[in-house]
């Protein structure tokens, strides 16, 4: 399966973030879905809104978090605990910022890709005859891993 690299969706015609980070002093964390292929990743504020997500390749991983980390200054890294985890936290201890080396945080990503596809309908409705078939039977056109990551941070945040 070929996917267009980076893959970067924005929340709204706006940069995200642009809008709503005036003073870089929000609380904020960039979660990651790590995967062998393609990783997702977002800049999600403790009160949910999304600055930032994408999908990117591991080899790409080391300049986009550092390139968001300098721009958000987050708290946390939020790391899903399932695929690819230990490789992924190894990578981002060898590669990324010392600051971001300490803040490395493991979250439970049971059941996060079906709550991505959920979210992914939610936001972009099927259209014609797709929207008669159950949800469960919909694939999404394009990957989720960028949600998969905003819900990693959600449940960061939902444990604070």
């Amino acid at each position: 399966m070929n996917f267009p690299f980076p893959y970067c969706v924005l929340k709204s015609g706006l940069l995200a973030g642009e809008r709503f980070r005036s003073s870089m002093k929000e609380r904020c964390v960039l979660a990651i879905d790590p995967g062998r292929t393609k990783v997702g990743v977002a800049v999600v504020a403790a009160d949910g809104r999304v600055f930032w997500r994408g999908i990117v390749t591991p080899p790409e991983l080391p300049a986009v978090v550092t390139s968001q980390w300098e721009k958000y200054q987050p708290e946390a890294v939020v790391v899903g605990d399932r695929t690819g985890s230990r490789e992924m936290v190894e990578l981002l201890r060898r590669e990324c910022p010392k600051e971001a080396e300490s803040r490395i945080i493991l979250v439970p990503e049971h059941g996060s890709t079906l709550a991505a596809r959920s979210r992914y309908w939610r936001e972009k409705p099927p259209r014609g005859w797709r929207r008669l078939l159950p949800q469960g039977l919909l694939n999404p056109a394009e990957p989720v891993d960028d949600l998969v990551a905003v819900i990693l941070a959600e449940r960061y945040w939902a444990g604070r």
